[in-house]
Formats: structure tokens, C-alpha cells, sequence
């Protein structure tokens, strides 16, 4: 990818969330700097929470953070992620 402006929106499902989101915080952690919007989704009812959850994150920053970011999330068991970028003409 080249260094021209882009949105950059990755969603993440997270699998046996009790047991990856520290893992997963510890990303997002490392690149908070780069994060502009972060939402987390999951499944509740009224007697538990969903052992899954989805995270939409909305990153800032050149090509290489993005994509250093997105492998960082895929070394970690149970997390999948899918991109979307939109480059800026």
C-alpha cells in the first residue's frame, strides 16, 4: 500500500472473549496513539454475556501502522480480522 490518506476500518471477532480480550487490549494499547474510533459489540441477555464480541476500529496513520497493526491482532488465538480502506484521491 502506498502513504496516501486513507480511512483505515478493521473489524475484529474476538472468540472466548474471557480468555483473548487481554491480549487483544494489549494491541490496542500498543497503538491507542493510532485509534480515532473504537466500538465493541457483543451478544447480551439479561443472564449472561456473549463469550464472543466484535471490536470496528478506526485507525489513523500510514500503511505500515495499519498493517503492523492487523498482524498483530491476527497472531492472537481466536481473533479474526477484516479490513476496509478507503483511499483519499
Amino acid at each position: 500500500m502506498s502513504s496516501t490518506a486513507a480511512h483505515y476500518i478493521i473489524g475484529v471477532h474476538i472468540t472466548d472473549r474471557v480468555k483473548n480480550v487481554p491480549s487483544v487490549q494489549a494491541v490496542l494499547t500498543e497503538f491507542g496513539c493510532f485509534i480515532k474510533t473504537r466500538l465493541g459489540l457483543h451478544d447480551i441477555s439479561n443472564d449472561s454475556c456473549s463469550p464472543n464480541g466484535l471490536l470496528i476500529v478506526e485507525l489513523l496513520g500510514e500503511d505500515g501502522k495499519f498493517e503492523a497493526f492487523v498482524r498483530a491482532l491476527k497472531a492472537i488465538e481466536g481473533v479474526d480480522c477484516q479490513s476496509m480502506v478507503f483511499k483519499h484521491l
